[in-house]
């Protein structure tokens, strides 16, 4: 009994941590500003941020939806932890640890974001890719 609510636990954290991702992806789309994202890795010195920020995109939300349904858990999760990574690296760094209150747009809800999908990816390791 214990173990299935530990399974469901990490299932339904599998799920939102993906949803998250998938609404991220899609909201740029939705909003028209993947161009923009494009034109910020362009100027971050990245060959073809236009097809970059595209790749990035689509991935985020095709990933999203394999990462829900069960299949490639960890390679996923692996993925997703490294791409948030970045996006601290390149974005969120500069503006400290708040997201906000006593700051704007820092790196506390990524880092929760990439202990998410690290424990999601440890979790699942060596399990089956359905």
């Amino acid at each position: 009994m214990k173990s299935d609510r530990r399974q469901s636990a990490l299932i339904f954290l599998r799920i939102v941590a993906a949803g998250l991702l998938l609404i991220h992806g899609a909201a740029r789309i939705y909003l028209g500003i993947v161009d923009d994202f494009g034109e910020f890795l362009t100027l971050k010195a990245f060959p073809l941020g236009f097809y970059i920020a595209w790749t990035i995109t689509i991935f985020e939300i095709i990933g999203s939806i394999i990462l829900a349904s069960g299949y490639y858990v960890s390679i996923l999760a692996l993925i997703f932890a490294v791409h948030l990574l970045a996006g601290i690296l390149l974005v969120h760094l500069k503006d400290g640890w708040f997201v906000v209150g006593a700051g704007r747009n820092g790196v506390e809800y990524s880092v929760l974001l990439i202990t998410v999908f690290l424990t999601i990816a440890i979790a699942n390791f060596g399990k089956s890719n359905k």
